[in-house]
């Protein structure tokens, strides 16, 4: 004998189908964009990055991830890193810092040698920020004058100061302006006025390279906690503080183990990623961030830091 189902059973079976078809088609998402492939939800929760209308990249120097985490040496940055985020396994390029500084905003190493005097045309951070409309400083502590391309003036040195190597700005009446004394920080700060990206460099005295880790931490403590105290910060901001390399002794993935700390309102409150990162995915993630969807060199491919926020 042949039975009909019934109305409740029929509907089971459509809701089921629903739902395996539903399944089968889930997944993150890849586009194509002039500088790489960009891939939604690919290794990251949730999977996307807040859009910042200000980021603020500081790069400090020469020392590893122990010698900084957990020191009472650096009370205020680990402060940042306890309430924030922090990256665990984040691992410098190279030694000596110049390739460090190129992958950060190039995503490839023109050059190795800290005593470089050449220019630098590869695809770079600034290229894209002008090809998407935003704005963008280097913020150079003993910088001489607005727009100096020179040679060093210690404490300031050249090599940190990258964006003055990139043809976009050396040869460009309007973007050469852009590179400018630190002490413009803090009125752009007080006025509301900071660009969309800020590259801030403290000098060798107060980067951790000549002087030593107290008084950097003091000057992060002086000069960065303005900025997070600020409402276009607290509105809208992303501060990234990464150390360029560790120490000669330590080169492991190249430049050796340090410290990256993700400081902003949106990031998850006292996260702590176990990721391998290099400093392209920091240059994939200035641009992310920024709303920027093509990445120069190495940043194309590199791990995005989605899992922060």
């Amino acid at each position: 004998m042949h039975l009909s189902p019934g109305p409740r059973v029929l509907g089971l079976f459509w809701l089921s189908i629903a739902l395996l078809t539903g399944i089968s088609c889930g997944g993150g998402s890849a586009s194509s964009g002039p500088g790489g492939t960009t891939t939604s939800g690919a290794g990251s929760t949730p999977g996307s990055i807040p859009q910042f209308g200000h980021v603020v990249l500081v790069v400090e120097e020469n020392h590893g991830y122990s010698d900084v985490i957990g020191d009472p040496a650096m009370p205020y940055l680990n402060s940042l890193a306890t309430k924030y985020a922090l990256a665990t396994q984040y691992y410098a390029n190279v030694h000596p810092s110049i390739g460090n500084y190129l992958m950060l905003t190039t995503g490839q190493m023109a050059t190795t040698d800290d005593s470089f005097t050449g220019t630098v045309s590869d695809d770079n951070i600034v290229r894209e920020l002008m090809t998407a409309g935003k704005t963008w400083k280097s913020y150079a502590e003993g910088l001489p004058s607005i727009g100096y391309t020179g040679g060093d003036a210690y404490p300031y040195v050249k090599r940190h100061n990258i964006f003055a190597y990139f043809t976009d700005v050396v040869n460009s009446s309007s973007e050469i302006n852009n590179l400018v004394p630190f002490s413009q920080f803090g009125s752009d700060v007080s006025n509301g006025q900071l660009p969309n990206f800020s590259f801030v460099v403290p000098n060798l005295l107060d980067d951790a390279h000549d002087g030593p880790l107290p008084v950097a931490d003091a000057w992060l403590a002086h000069n960065i906690g303005p900025l997070l105290n600020s409402s276009t910060f607290q509105k809208d901001g992303l501060l990234i503080i990464v150390f360029d390399e560790a120490d000669g002794s330590d080169s492991t993935h190249g430049g050796g183990h340090v410290a990256a700390v993700i400081v902003s309102p949106q990031a998850k409150a006292g996260f702590q990623s176990t990721t391998l990162y290099q400093h392209q995915s920091t240059l994939r993630l200035i641009l992310q961030g920024l709303g920027v969807s093509s990445y120069p060199g190495a940043a194309a491919q590199a791990p995005n830091m989605a899992e922060f926020f």
